[in-house]
């Protein structure tokens, strides 16, 4: 730019801003002010009409467990004269309750027809939709990709080690948009390492070497069917149609003793008893022993994915605490799969779904898995009283976030906060639909067994919500209520105010009336129960949230905070380290000890905590002692102990 022309254009700025400015100060204002363009960003709903363009091939390599990599290719063919294939990745995973469908993992994506490379757009309003330009005349589009599945923890679950993968078919698959995904026709294949046993619910298994492919299937149900395969395998018969299938690290922790498998038959057993009816033709139980893969407990209709600590098998007394994951995603096949929420089903995996029932779909399943653990043996009563015990106790005194959230609002904490950690959990709350749901069933269970003089109970309404058409595999929505009608079948009862009020309502009383109608009372020992302690040495941490207010690591790392606890009013937060404890330096077996002493003492417990680069030495003036939760029962013969009995011989 020349001089002249340079110093022009530098005073014209000049006078514009001073007379910006001037108008700006007066009240003739000039701002620049765009207008927002309608967007296109509505959710079309797809039709329930087949593709039409026929049979999608699903072919995926996973041998490549050295670098934990999926490849795969899909053949998508397409109806004459289309030019543009809309392909939509999943993104409301089913039993995810939210849009977490991991398409970063997805990569080096390329389209092809014949030997053309195909153009592609992405829509920016939805990431998860892939515009793929067609050539005329080309009858079938093909997708090459990569799955880049996590190497470390950090990066997300882990589903592909050296010894073992969990194939999840929505992960690695893409499908065409416009039609219910039941309507959607795939053949898969997948090339597993050499040796390795392949476990899955998919039907018409046909293997070549290490080549397997199932029948044909639809979209839906091949995204229900995942899959475990591993260099250690073994199967286990629970009954004609149910299999235990487990894949291990190594293959000493697939040593289950004759009486501990008896105990996985009669949770099937107990299951067929309490819902009289089943809704699949067989049933996989998927599990690995592992931990070296992710965990997971995810339902499907006809298997479950399970993870259990390496030796729960192998240890079985004392891995009680670690086995509870199977009875719940089975009573899942029930309740979630076959019965669920009308606003959470959906016709395929883009449109919205509603969590508001999670305390139906889950609550009732956690009632329900541990009320069966118990009926088989699968866990001792012992190790299910310690779990309700934490539960109440939770609620009882570890959570002040109930005077302002209700249950109800934490059935949408899969979408606000996808289970990453926080720094108040006891304040914010988390998905207590769980737990809390499960403590209002138990109620309602003792208000409709004292009700009837014990002749009826929640079984009963099990049967009659859950039970029903016996063989239908398909999927029946319910609301709300069906919910309230189904119960007064069972029992005449205000249930409509009495789900309102519990669940929906915050700052009501902790959820302690069905424990104590059914004879049991909550009540602090300075040992942690079987189930508690259990959790401590599985989970490597210190429980000391009822006492002082925290819990910590192995190494005295605080990895939780109780809101208004004694820490808490110190400034002791998530993230700092106890270095010593009155002037020791910190071992869980010390701040123990310390908090024990100080019982008969008026001086506090000294403790010298870093956070960051500062160290302070904070005295806590606790004197409480230790406090764990237990529940103990304050007669004879309780409703709770009738309901924990089994039903079958």
């Amino acid at each position: 730019m020349k001089k002249s022309v340079a110093v022009a254009a530098l005073a014209l700025s000049l006078t514009f801003s001073t007379s910006l400015y001037a108008q700006q100060a007066g009240s003739d204002v000039l701002r620049s002010k765009p207008v927002a363009p309608a967007l296109d960003d509505a959710t079309p709903l797809p039709k329930d009409t087949p593709w039409p363009g026929g049979t999608i091939s699903l072919d995926i390599d996973a041998t490549d467990t050295g670098r934990g990599v999926y490849t795969v290719t899909e053949t998508i063919p397409v109806p004459a004269g289309m030019r543009t294939l809309t392909l939509l990745f999943p993104e409301w995973l089913p039993g995810n309750h939210a849009p977490r469908g991991p398409i970063n993992l997805v990569s080096n994506f390329r389209f092809y027809a014949g030997d053309t490379e195909l153009k592609w757009h992405r829509n920016p309003l939805d990431v998860y939709q892939i515009d793929v330009e067609v050539p005329e005349g080309a009858t079938e589009v093909v997708a090459r990709f990569v799955h880049t599945s996590p190497v470390t923890g950090r990066e997300g679950r882990i589903t592909m080690t050296q010894e073992m993968l969990n194939l999840q078919w929505e992960k690695m698959s893409f499908y065409p948009a416009g039609h219910y995904v039941r309507q959607i026709a795939v053949k898969p294949t997948v090339t597993f390492p050499e040796g390795w046993e392949v476990f899955t619910a998919l039907d018409g298994k046909a293997q070549a070497g290490n080549r397997v492919t199932w029948d044909v299937v639809d979209y839906e149900t091949l995204v229900d069917s995942p899959i475990f395969a591993g260099k250690y395998a073994k199967q286990w018969s629970l009954d004609p149609a149910v299999t235990l299938d487990a894949v291990a690290d190594k293959p000493k922790y697939l040593e289950l003793a004759p009486e501990n498998l008896k105990t996985f038959e009669k949770l099937v057993d107990e299951a067929d008893a309490l819902f009289g009816a089943r809704h699949f033709d067989h049933y996989n139980f998927l599990l690995a022993m592992t931990d070296r893969m992710g965990g997971i407990g995810l339902e499907h209709h006809r298997s479950s994915e399970n993870q259990y600590e390496t030796k729960a098998l192998v240890d079985w007394d004392k891995m009680a605490w670690d086995r509870n994951v199977v009875s719940h995603e089975l009573v899942h096949s029930w309740n979630g799969k076959y019965r669920r929420p009308a606003d959470l089903w959906g016709p395929d995996y883009r449109t919205p779904k509603q969590d508001s029932l999670l305390w139906m779909y889950e609550g009732q399943t956690q009632f329900w898995g541990w009320i069966l653990a118990a009926r088989s043996g699968l866990q001792d009563k012992d190790t299910i009283l310690g779990t309700i015990a934490l539960a109440a106790a939770n609620y009882a005194e570890g959570q002040p976030g109930r005077a302002w959230r209700a249950v109800e609002d934490t059935t949408h904490d899969p979408i606000i906060n996808s289970r990453r950690p926080l720094p108040y959990s006891s304040l914010s709350r988390s998905e207590d639909y769980y737990v809390e749901g499960a403590l209002t069933w138990l109620e309602a269970d003792q208000i409709i067994r004292n009700g009837t003089g014990g002749k009826k109970g929640l079984d009963d309404f099990a049967k009659a919500f859950f039970g029903q058409n016996d063989g239908d595999w398909g999927i029946a929505t319910y609301d709300f209520e069906e919910i309230v009608a189904t119960l007064n079948g069972v029992y005449a009862h205000d249930w409509a105010t009495f789900l309102d009020t519990r669940l929906r309502k915050p700052g009501q009383p902790a959820p302690m009336r069905g424990l104590e109608m059914a004879g049991y009372k909550l009540v602090w020992k300075e040992e942690p129960n079987t189930y508690d302690a259990g959790r401590m040495s599985g989970g490597e941490y210190l429980n000391l949230f009822y006492s002082l207010g925290v819990n910590l690591s192995s190494d005295g790392k605080v990895t939780s905070t109780l809101w208004d606890g004694p820490a808490f009013s110190l400034g002791i937060v998530n993230g700092a380290q106890i270095v010593a404890v009155d002037g020791e330096a910190y071992s869980s077996e010390t701040i123990k000890e310390a908090i024990t002493a100080a019982k008969d003492r008026k001086e506090p417990i000294e403790l010298l905590v870093k956070r960051g680069d500062r160290y302070d030495t904070i005295a806590i003036d606790y004197h409480g002692g230790l406090r764990y939760p237990w529940i103990e029962a304050t007669g004879t013969n309780t409703g709770l102990d009738k309901l924990l009995a089994p039903r079958t011989k």
